[in-house]
C-alpha cells in the first residue's frame, strides 16, 4: 500500500494567528512537524491557504500545495490538496501542523490499522494514567473514546465515558482504562472523498466532534493505541510549554 502524509497548515487561528510560523527553539513549528514525520511516508506535502506558509515550507525543502481558503477543517484541506495535486495513493495520513512532538511510532501505529481490511479511517488514542488526575479526565476539551474488542471506535465524547456507576469519581482512573483521543487521522483515499460530502449529523453538532459524523454515517474507525504524550500548540502559552517540554525530554533542537 502507498501512504502519503499531508500536513494541513492554515495561517488564520482565533487564539494564535500564524502559530505554525512561530519560532520553536530555532525553527518554525511547521518545520518541526515536517522533520518529525518526513521519513514515514512514500510522499509528504504541506497543504496551506497562505503564501507565507508555502514559502516557509519550500525554504526547508518541503513540497507545498496551495489549497482553498474555504476549507473548514484539516480533512477538507487534505482532500483539496489531493485533488489539486492529483495525488495517487491508498491512504492519506493527516498530520496536524501544530503537533511538533509527533513520533514515528505513532505514524506506524496508524499505518498498521490498515492491516485490517475493514478499516475506513484510523486515529490514535492514549490511555489516561491515574497520575493524570480527574481534572484532566473531566476536561471537555479532551475528547474521550470507547473501543470495541477489535479496537474500532464505538463513540467519542467530551464527557467521560463510560460512567462507572457506584464508584466515586476520584477512583475512576484506578478502576478502568479511559482513552484520550489524539487528533491525528488517516483515511483510505476513496473514503476521504466521501467524507467531505457528508452532511452534518445531530451527534456531531451536539458534541462538536467531526468524527461523530463519520460514525453516524456508518464508517469504521480503527483506533491505534500509543503511550507517547504530545503537545499541540493552540495558544502562545502552549508554545512556551512546548519549549519547556523539549528541554525536559532532552531534545537538542538548537543544534
Amino acid at each position: 500500500m502507498k501512504f502519503v502524509g499531508i500536513i494541513p497548515a492554515r495561517y488564520a487561528s482565533t487564539r494564535f494567528p500564524a502559530k505554525v510560523l512561530a519560532d520553536l527553539n530555532g525553527k518554525t513549528v511547521i518545520q518541526r512537524v515536517y522533520e518529525q514525520v518526513k521519513d514515514c511516508f512514500d510522499d509528504i506535502y504541506i497543504a496551506t491557504d497562505d503564501q507565507r506558509i508555502a514559502d516557509e515550507a519550500t525554504s526547508f525543502g518541503a513540497k507545498a500545495i496551495m489549497t482553498s481558503e474555504e476549507c473548514k477543517n484539516g480533512t477538507e484541506r487534505c482532500f483539496d490538496a489531493c485533488s489539486k495535486a492529483d495525488i495517487q495513493c491508498d491512504v492519506v495520513i493527516n498530520i496536524q501542523g501544530d503537533e511538533p512532538f509527533i513520533q514515528r511510532k505513532q505514524v506506524e501505529a496508524l499505518i498498521k490499522c490498515f492491516d485490517d481490511t475493514r478499516t475506513d479511517i484510523a486515529t490514535l488514542v492514549k490511555p489516561f494514567a491515574p497520575e493524570d488526575g480527574t481534572e484532566r479526565l473531566f476536561n471537555p476539551n479532551t475528547p474521550k473514546v470507547v473501543l470495541d474488542d477489535s479496537h474500532f471506535a464505538m463513540y467519542f465524547s467530551r464527557s467521560v465515558i463510560p460512567h462507572l456507576r457506584g464508584i466515586d469519581q476520584s477512583e475512576w482512573l484506578s478502576n478502568h482504562i479511559y482513552y484520550k483521543h489524539l487528533g491525528i487521522y488517516a483515511y483510505r483515499l476513496d473514503i476521504l472523498k466521501q467524507l467531505t460530502s457528508l452532511p452534518q449529523t445531530p451527534l456531531e453538532k451536539m458534541e462538536s466532534l467531526e468524527q461523530l459524523r463519520w460514525l453516524e454515517h456508518g464508517y469504521k474507525i480503527k483506533v491505534g493505541i500509543t503511550d507517547i504524550e504530545t503537545i499541540g500548540i493552540d495558544t502562545p502559552e502552549d508554545l512556551e510549554r512546548a519549549k519547556e517540554f523539549a528541554a525536559s525530554i532532552g531534545l537538542c533542537w538548537n543544534r
